[in-house]
């Protein structure tokens, strides 16, 4: 029976260790733990792993990593309206406005599930 799964038997074959597997850019990628329930609709639940990458340019839907009001948040980007997004119905979208403090962290379109 054929696989899609290549098993890596040694981490020495891959040249820069599984970070090279899962980072697009080294300099600019760091790691976060999903906290929470709001993003389950896309994927992604309480303690997952997330890999951001602060070299992406972000574009309207994308899952990002921001700095909002002093807190770090994982939502949808939407653009459009200057609204970060939940994944779920149980979250209300919130409004960026001049008032807050917000910086965007990167790009979120990795993460491992919490075994």
């Amino acid at each position: 029976m054929d696989s899609n799964f290549n098993k890596a038997n040694n981490f020495k074959d891959l040249s820069n260790g599984v970070a090279g597997l899962i980072e697009k850019n080294k300099d600019a990628t760091f790691y976060g733990i999903a906290s929470g329930r709001s993003m389950e609709g896309v994927g992604i639940f309480d303690g997952d792993l997330l890999i951001i990458d602060r070299s992406v340019d972000v574009k309207q839907g994308d899952v990002i990593v921001a700095a909002y009001n002093g807190v770090f948040v994982c939502k949808i980007a939407d653009l459009k309206n200057n609204l970060l997004l939940s994944a779920s119905d149980e979250y209300s979208a919130v409004k960026v406005t001049k008032h807050d403090e917000y910086l965007f962290e990167g790009g979120c379109n990795k993460f491992c599930a919490n075994a």
